[in-house]
């Protein structure tokens, strides 16, 4: 089993509870996010990545690195969340990552950059 295939299954799954899909807000935690709108998940997201910070700091003055991976898995859940409302998954994640592959950071950047 695969890091992918995790990740597929976790998106299987945040597709099936969408509204359109039959998700019910009233039971699904991803169904009422998802009803909510963009504002709601994409808050998340802010405050999710505000605790990955949070979280590093405090591993970096002897917290247990479990904390860290923890709000590290909360934010890719919420970030997959927000990929399956814009139509993508961790599969087009990946293959952009895997198109960088080989590229220095600011060669990428750069690229970025030009129209």
């Amino acid at each position: 089993m695969t890091t992918q295939d995790s990740l597929a299954r976790l998106a299987a799954v945040i597709e099936s509870r969408k509204p359109a899909h039959g998700g019910d807000p009233a039971t699904s935690y991803v169904a009422r996010l998802l009803h909510k709108g963009p504002d709601a998940f994409l808050k998340k997201i802010g405050e999710e990545a505000t605790e990955v910070v949070m979280a590093a700091k405090d591993v970096d003055h002897g917290a247990e690195p479990a904390k860290l991976l923890y709000e590290v898995a909360d934010l890719w859940f919420h970030s997959i969340v927000a990929l399956a409302h814009y139509g993508l998954s961790p599969a087009d994640v990946v293959a952009e990552l895997e198109r960088r592959e080989g590229l220095s950071g600011l060669q990428e950047k750069a690229q970025r950059s030009t129209p």
